[in-house]
C-alpha cells in the first residue's frame, strides 16, 4: 500500500470517528466507502471492522452509564441467529455491489415511520434488529441506517441511543472481521499474494488507535452541545448525501 493511500485511511479514521462520536452512525458508512475505493473489498471489510471496533468500543466506554443493557442482551440473541445464517453463505459481494448496498442502506432513513413502525424497546424487536443488522453489516460492511430505524421512535435520550448502538456494533464488526478475515489468512501467508491484499503497514495500525480514540472524544464534546431534535435532523441528511454518492459510484461501475 502506498504512503498516500495510508495517509487517506488515517485521515478518514479521524474524521469518521468524530462523526460517529456525534451521531452514533454515519462515520462508519463514510469510512467503508473510502476503504472500498482504495483497497480490495475483503481487505476493506477487515480494516473497517478493526477501526470501527476501536471507535465503537471507545464510544461505548465513554458513554457506558447510558448503555441500555436489556436491549443489548436481546440484541445478542438476534446476532446468534445471524451468525448461523452467514456461516452457510459462501457468496462475497463485488466492489460495485458493496457501493450499491451502501447506497440503498443509506436510503433506509427515508422509510416512512408509519410504514416501518418499529421500536427496539418493544417485544422481539431488539432480537429482529440484531439478526437483520448483523446480516447486512457482515455482507455490506455497514448497517447504521437500518440500526437507526429501530431506535428513531424510542424515548431514549441521544446519549443512550449513541451508547447502546456503539455497544451492539462492537460485536457486529467482530463477526464481520471473522467472516472476511478467515479467507484472507491464506493470501496473507504467501509473500507472492500478500502484496495484492492491500493491507497498510503495521505502524499504521498503531496510529489508527489513538486517532480513533481522539475522534470519538471530539465527537462526544459536540454531542453534549446538541439537542435531540438537531441530532436526528443532521443524522438523516448526512446519511442521505453519502447514500446518493455511493449509488452514483455503484451505477458508474456497471
Amino acid at each position: 500500500m502506498s504512503t498516500a493511500i495510508t495517509a487517506v485511511i488515517l485521515v478518514a479514521t479521524l474524521v469518521t470517528a468524530t462523526i460517529s462520536g456525534i451521531f452514533g452512525m454515519a462515520g462508519g458508512l463514510l469510512l467503508m466507502g473510502v476503504l472500498a475505493a482504495f483497497v480490495p473489498i475483503a481487505t476493506a471489510m477487515v480494516l473497517h471492522g478493526f477501526i470501527q471496533i476501536i471507535s465503537n468500543f471507545s464510544r461505548a466506554l465513554l458513554l457506558r452509564k447510558h448503555i441500555s443493557w436489556p436491549i443489548i442482551g436481546r440484541y445478542a440473541i438476534g446476532i446468534t441467529g445471524a451468525i448461523v445464517l452467514i456461516s452457510l453463505i459462501a457468496w462475497r459481494p463485488s466492489q460495485q455491489m458493496v457501493f450499491l448496498m451502501l447506497g440503498f442502506t443509506a436510503m433506509i432513513v427515508w422509510v416512512p415511520k408509519s410504514i416501518a413502525d418499529i421500536d427496539v424497546e418493544r417485544p422481539w424487536q431488539a432480537e429482529i434488529c440484531g439478526f437483520l443488522v448483523q446480516t447486512l453489516n457482515t455482507l455490506s460492511g455497514v448497517a447504521g441506517p437500518l440500526l437507526d430505524l429501530f431506535f428513531v421512535k424510542t424515548q431514549l435520550s441521544r446519549q443512550t441511543v449513541v451508547a447502546t448502538k456503539a455497544a451492539t456494533q462492537v460485536a457486529a464488526h467482530a463477526v464481520k472481521i471473522a467472516f472476511w478475515g478467515i479467507p484472507l489468512i491464506g493470501i496473507l501467508s504467501q509473500p507472492e499474494t500478500a502484496a495484492g491484499a492491500g493491507f497498510p503497514p503495521l505502524w499504521a495500525f498503531a496510529v489508527i488507535i489513538p486517532l480513533s480514540l481522539f475522534g470519538t472524544w471530539l465527537g462526544g464534546l459536540v454531542l453534549e452541545r446538541m439537542t435531540d431534535a438537531s441530532f436526528r435532523k443532521w443524522t438523516k441528511w448526512i446519511i442521505t448525501v453519502m447514500g446518493v454518492v455511493y449509488l452514483a459510484q455503484g451505477f458508474a461501475l456497471i
